[in-house]
């Protein structure tokens, strides 16, 4: 079954995170980065402005893929990035393709 992994980010991590998904097709055949703001108390901010906002800039990355590669590339991933700042979650697709 395929599943949707969702990355949150820091933005400054955003370069880092694309080399590393780019550098393993044998788990990520493709995948989207949006840009999005985090809010609440466990975030950490990392500029001033972001600290008078109330929320701090974050990229958010999606990937279609089946459970065994999502579990692969998380476990390849936590050792890369150990960070707190990094929040993920895993939801089920019930259906996925194109339209050509």
């Amino acid at each position: 079954m395929n599943n949707c992994l969702t990355i949150v980010l820091p933005k400054f991590l955003e370069e880092d995170m694309v080399d590393q998904l780019l550098e393993h097709p044998e788990w990520v055949s493709g995948f989207t980065t949006t840009d999005v703001s985090g809010h609440g108390r466990a975030v950490s901010y990392h500029a001033a402005a972001e600290e008078v906002r109330g929320r701090t800039t974050r990229v958010q990355v999606q990937i279609v893929l089946d459970d065994v590669k999502a579990q692969a590339l998380l476990a390849h991933l936590r050792q890369g990035f150990r960070s707190s700042e990094i929040a993920y979650w895993i939801m089920p697709v019930t259906e996925f393709g194109r339209f050509a």
